[in-house]
C-alpha cells in the first residue's frame, strides 16, 4: 500500500517540544517522520488544548525500529498507563495513543499487532520502539533493529480503542486525606488521581493506575491489594483528571 505522504505543521512542531515517555530513553534528536497534523479541540474544562489528528487507517510508514525494556517496565507510559514490556505495545513519536499498528519485520516478512501508548524514540533514523513481547514476535530481540513497515489499522473488535480502567483504593469526604494516600499510591505506582464524585458533601475518590483493559486493571488491583480486598476496579471517563484537582473546582467523574 502506497504511503499518505502529509506534511507537518508548525503546530505539530510545538507539540513535540513538549512530548515525554520515551525521551529519557536516548540521547539524540530524532528526524521527524511525515504524519498528518495536529487539530485544535477543547477539553472538558473549556480550555483550548492541542493533539494530534487520528490517522487515517491504511497509513504506512518504512524505517528503522528499536526496543525497550527494563528499566521502564513498571513505569507510566506517556499516556498514563503503566508500561509492561511483555504486552504488545510501542512508542511512537507522533501517532495518538490507542492507534493500532500493523508492525513488519521487512527482513523476514514476520508481523505483530501493536498499540501505541509511548512517545519515542528519540534516536536519529528510527521510526519506533517496540515492546519486548512484540520485537520478540518479529524476531528483532537479537539485532535489537531492523527495518520494518508500519500500518495503520482498525482497534481489534473485541477491544475498546479508547477505554481506560483505574483500581480505587479509597474515598475520603476529606480533600486532605484523599491527597495523602493519592501521593503515597503516586510514589509506589508511578501515577494516581482524585477524582470528585459530585454531592451535598463531595467524595474524593483516590484512583490508581491507567490501564487498557479491565484484565490489565485487575492485575494492578492484586498488585496493589492481594485478593482485592477494599479496592476494586472502576472505569475512566474520557474527561478523567490525570492531576490531582483543586478542591475548589468540580471535577471529572468515574463510572464504575
Amino acid at each position: 500500500m502506497k504511503s499518505i505522504q502529509i506534511p507537518l505543521t508548525a503546530a505539530l512542531a510545538g507539540c513535540l517540544a513538549i512530548l515525554s515517555g520515551c525521551g529519557r530513553k536516548h540521547n539524540h534528536v530524532a528526524q521527524t517522520p511525515k504524519t498528518p497534523p495536529p487539530t485544535s479541540s477543547r477539553s472538558t474544562s473549556g480550555t483550548q488544548t492541542r493533539q494530534v489528528a487520528a490517522v487515517p487507517v491504511g497509513y504506512t510508514e518504512e524505517g528503522i525500529a528499536s526496543w525497550y525494556g527494563i528499566p521502564y517496565h513498571g513505569r507510566p507510559a506517556a499516556d498514563g498507563e503503566i508500561y509492561d514490556m511483555e504486552t504488545l505495545v510501542a512508542a511512537h513519536r507522533l501517532m495518538p495513543f490507542n492507534t493500532w499498528l500493523k508492525v513488519t519485520n521487512l527482513q523476514n516478512n514476520k508481523s505483530v499487532n501493536v498499540r501505541v501508548i509511548d512517545r519515542g524514540p528519540f534516536v536519529r533514523g528510527r521510526i519506533l520502539d517496540l515492546s519486548k513481547a512484540a520485537a520478540r514476535q518479529i524476531d528483532l530481540l537479537g539485532p535489537g533493529l531492523g527495518k520494518v513497515r508500519l500500518e495503520v489499522i482498525s482497534a481489534p473488535a473485541d477491544i475498546p480503542s479508547a477505554d481506560f480502567y483505574a483500581v480505587q483504593v479509597g474515598a475520603f469526604s476529606v480533600y486532605d486525606n484523599a491527597e495523602r494516600l493519592r501521593r503515597e499510591y503516586a510514589q509506589r505506582f508511578g501515577t494516581a488521581q482524585l477524582v470528585m464524585k459530585p454531592a451535598n458533601v463531595p467524595l474524593w475518590r483516590v484512583l490508581v493506575g491507567k490501564e487498557a483493559s479491565i484484565d490489565a486493571a485487575e492485575r494492578l488491583a492484586d498488585v496493589v491489594s492481594p485478593g482485592h480486598k477494599n479496592v476494586f476496579v472502576v472505569r475512566l471517563d474520557p474527561g478523567a483528571s490525570v492531576s490531582p484537582p483543586n478542591p475548589a473546582a468540580p471535577s471529572a467523574t468515574v463510572s464504575r
